[in-house]
């Protein structure tokens, strides 16, 4: 029935998506059962007391009328969108049931398919309530600091630049950066990390998390629809709205299947209905019962129930879904290609030697390449920019500067063009230092590489190092064992470093020192192939594939980065195991939804037989009728604790690392002295 429609179902308008709005529904709904229920109380009860048949016929047939006027509604509904359904079917059993005089039966059908669809939307709304508690975790006001006085004002009064100030076990009212106090903030809610970040001075912090210890004013961003949990919800709603073809060829298939149903309580009518009035009376009783018995909400509901319960343990772990499609992609997919730096390595490089050329001073090296990144938010710039700081080496002024989109940058100086980058960049535009590069790159071996280039002189190259996760083996091996036949590497550094790190975690295949636009064609020679491709990066340098591939994960996002179309599920955090989790997860939620299907069909088998043949009686269809959504909400919920001990299997990892003395340890490489 139309109430009980949940995402991705045919009835758009009942989705329940507001708590306040569903609570008042239900009770809307409660008024007029009991309204009607209290009519047919006494009906029944003027029978017993030996009432007139035409009088105690009067509250049973106004009863009914009240009953069945909402049937009404939502077969109107689904007839003027050319798709008769529950509704249908049951308003055209309690009508029939009416013009059969049958008033009292007609009444209590209409009541007990209303009583059980009360009791059912409270549970279906349970799925939903799941994901809104996500979003529903900003305060309705915030404190403004301004001149030194606070003052309260409504949340959505809030713009970008404001000062609110943050109180111990307060939830932020928006996105910002922390400009004054020190505290420890739980961000559970977003990324599904157990442990609180600690925040000082700088640190990016999102609305809807939880203050837990200390004072602290921060610094407006985002506001309203455009912070990271407004962002959130407009996923949600957005899968929420989206259908699959699985979903479409379940409402195709519910669409034949109501004629059919009508043809079949027509012949169980024509064939029983000959004889006496109470013979005919009787082959009405069971056409009516044949009607109720295989309405099909079940089954349409059998799709949407299941995806709602998977979005609400993804995003428990902060995995955020943009479209029911992805999920049901993500269950057959047989390649997963991963980016390098930031997915399989934590992204955090660190300068482990310079390595200038023949005459050139590590100093001059380092001073030319800290000039050249000093306006790039590269990893690699940052890092270079740390050590350049830790050296006491201060970047000079530059008169322009121009990032050359995957190869590097160049910097306008007074004492020429710097340019820093790829080695094979610097070649293109001076092919007369390769044998300088090849001797520097020998020295650089296992490392990411910045070469730099000053007025057209090469000076040398910084290396670097990334940290690899320490799951990536671990990840790599559950791929594995969930069917995935095929893992590479696709990264636009060397081939000596990604051969470290994809020999280090086990892939199948590397595609090293590739621009975007390489990556991308290799992922559409892959996908020609035939292969069901996931993809997994960061969400803007790997956007071309991300878009491209059948699923696309990007990691860690947070502000405006999770704004992004690239990628079809954005992870909240850089916990590399819940991919993994995503694909096992759709597995699982593919197996509900046939098991859904299956038992729907199946029983609206039996009760036809039951009803066809007469040994089903018509005061427990309703209840029969159900059981068949009792079934698929009672199996889709299962999906919402999936991955719960996932949740607890990390926190106990976490308390037994912050148990152990962690001894400082003396890194392979430190940074070689000017010169070196």
């Amino acid at each position: 029935m139309s109430e009980l429609t949940l995402a991705g179902a045919p009835d758009e308008d009942l989705k329940l998506r507001e708590s306040a709005t569903g609570a008042e529904s239900l009770e809307r709904r409660l008024f007029i059962a009991l309204a009607g229920g209290v009519l047919l109380a006494v009906s029944w009860i003027s029978r017993l007391l030996g009432a007139h048949e035409q009088i105690a016929q009067i509250p049973a047939a106004i009863g009914a009328v009240v009953l069945v006027i909402p049937l009404l509604i939502g077969a109107w509904r689904e007839v003027t969108k050319g798709r008769p359904s529950s509704d249908s079917l049951a308003c055209l059993a309690v009508m029939a049931a009416i013009a059969s005089h049958n008033y009292l039966a007609a009444g209590f059908l209409a009541l007990f398919l209303w009583m059980a669809n009360l009791i059912l939307s409270r549970t279906a709304w349970g799925a939903q309530r799941a994901i809104r508690d996500l979003i529903d975790l900003t305060p309705d006001t915030a404190r403004i600091v301004e001149e030194g006085s606070e003052r309260e004002v409504d949340q959505s009064r809030l713009k970008v630049g404001d000062i609110v100030r943050v109180r111990p076990g307060e939830n932020l009212p928006a996105d910002g950066r922390v400009i004054e106090g020190t505290s420890n903030i739980n961000q559970a809610s977003l990324t599904g990390e157990a442990v609180p970040i600690e925040a000082e001075l700088g640190t990016e912090v999102y609305a809807g998390t939880t203050n837990l210890t200390g004072q602290i004013d921060i610094e407006v961003t985002a506001v309203a629809g455009d912070t990271t949990i407004g962002k959130v919800e407009s996923l949600i709603r957005e899968a929420e709205s989206t259908k699959t073809q699985r979903q479409e060829l379940i409402e195709q298939l519910a669409a034949y299947y109501v004629p059919v149903v009508l043809m079949v309580a027509g012949l169980v009518w024509f064939f029983t209905a000959r004889g006496a009035p109470e013979i005919r009376d009787q082959a009405a009783v069971r056409a009516i019962t044949v009607l109720v018995v295989t309405c099909p909400g079940a089954l349409l509901i059998s799709h949407p129930t299941a995806m709602v319960a998977a979005f609400a343990a993804a995003a428990r772990l902060g995995i955020m879904i943009k479209r029911t499609s992805t999920l049901e992609s993500a269950a057959i997919v047989d390649t997963v290609v991963m980016d390098k730096t930031g997915t399989l390595t934590t992204g955090n490089f660190a300068v482990s030697r310079l390595a200038p050329a023949e005459g050139v001073e590590g100093a001059a090296l380092l001073q030319a390449a800290a000039d050249a990144e000093q306006s790039s938010n590269h990893p690699l710039a940052r890092s270079i920019l740390d050590t350049a700081t830790q050296a006491r080496v201060t970047p000079s002024q530059i008169e322009g500067y121009e990032e050359i989109h995957g190869r590097g940058v160049r910097a306008v100086t007074g004492n020429g063009d710097i340019l820093a980058g790829r080695a094979d960049w610097l070649l293109e535009l001076n092919p007369g230092i390769s044998e300088q590069v090849a001797t520097v790159e020998n020295r650089i071996e296992g490392m990411s590489g910045v070469h730099v280039m000053r007025g057209g002189a090469y000076l040398g190259a910084v290396g670097l190092e990334d940290r690899l996760r320490r799951e990536s083996s671990e990840v790599v091996d559950k791929m594995r064992q969930l069917g995935v036949r095929r893992i590479s590497i696709f990264t636009g550094d060397r081939l000596a470093v990604a051969k470290r790190v994809g020999q280090a975690v086990g892939v199948d295949a590397i595609e090293a020192e590739c621009l975007p636009e390489e990556k991308h064609e290799e992922l559409k020679y892959l996908i020609a192939k035939g292969h069901r491709t996931l993809v997994v990066g960061d969400g803007i340098n790997d956007g071309p594939i991300l878009a491209s591939a059948d699923v696309g994960v990007a990691m860690g996002l947070s502000g405006s980065d999770i704004a992004t179309n690239s990628a079809g599920v954005a992870l909240m955090n850089d916990d590399l195991r819940h991919i993994p989790f995503l694909i096992e997860l759709a597995h699982k939620a593919r197996n509900v939804i046939a098991l859904n299907i299956a038992a729907s069909l199946i029983l609206a088998v039996i009760g036809l037989a039951l009803a066809a043949t007469g040994n089903i009686n018509i005061w427990l269809t309703p209840f029969y009728y159900a059981l068949g959504y009792i079934f698929v909400i009672a199996n889709s919920l299962r999906l919402v604790r999936f991955g719960e001990d996932f949740t607890e299997h990390e926190e106990a990892r976490r308390r037994l690392e912050a148990s152990r003395v962690v001894k400082p340890v003396r890194g392979p490489r430190a940074v070689q002295p000017a010169g070196a």
